[in-house]
């Protein structure tokens, strides 16, 4: 079972989202968030995908999108860091991604679809990370970071933005 990563494996930036997985088994909770996200978001229209709390704060749609592309950065870096890769990956600017995408042009189905397909590439993932290299170290974003604070990162971070939907938008 992967263990909660100590304060010493990420930045303080992290903490948040880290914070946000229960003290249980990291995988049945990963599955259990999946199966919320589909529920959730399978009951959404089209046209409530659109829906923004506020102007200038994403849709629905493209929250799902966030949320998505979020969870493919960060799997990509625990490959990395896992595989013993010690390159400082960059950042990325998540309000540049939602800019520069066609979220609210896609159907809540694409999209959800999307992130299903993603979250599956990240359990098979997770499966051919050794005991070993979950406590490799690497360098994110000029920040330093273990590949189970990554895991422990994509489950928070989705957990977070259900959080968001839920008390912002009312679902």
């Amino acid at each position: 079972m992967l263990q909660r990563p100590s304060s010493e494996e990420y930045s303080p930036f992290f903490t948040g989202y880290i914070n946000q997985v229960p003290e249980s088994d990291y995988l049945s909770f990963l599955h259990s968030q999946l199966d919320a996200v589909i529920a959730l978001f399978s009951s959404i229209s089209n046209e409530q995908g659109l829906y923004r709390y506020e102007p200038g704060k994403w849709s629905l749609k493209e929250v799902l999108g966030h949320m998505t592309d979020t969870e493919r950065i960060m799997s990509y870096r625990m490959l990395r860091i896992a595989r013993g890769d010690t390159t400082n990956l960059p950042g990325f600017d998540q309000d540049l991604f939602i800019t520069n995408t066609s979220f609210d042009e896609l159907s809540m189905d694409d999209l959800l679809n999307d992130f299903k397909a993603v979250r599956e590439a990240t359990f098979t993932l997770l499966k051919t990370i050794s005991e070993a290299a979950w406590s490799r170290k690497g360098i994110a974003n000029a920040n330093v970071i273990s590949a189970r604070a990554l895991a422990y990162v994509i489950a928070g971070h989705a957990q977070h933005h259900l959080g968001v939907i839920r008390q912002k938008y009312n679902y």
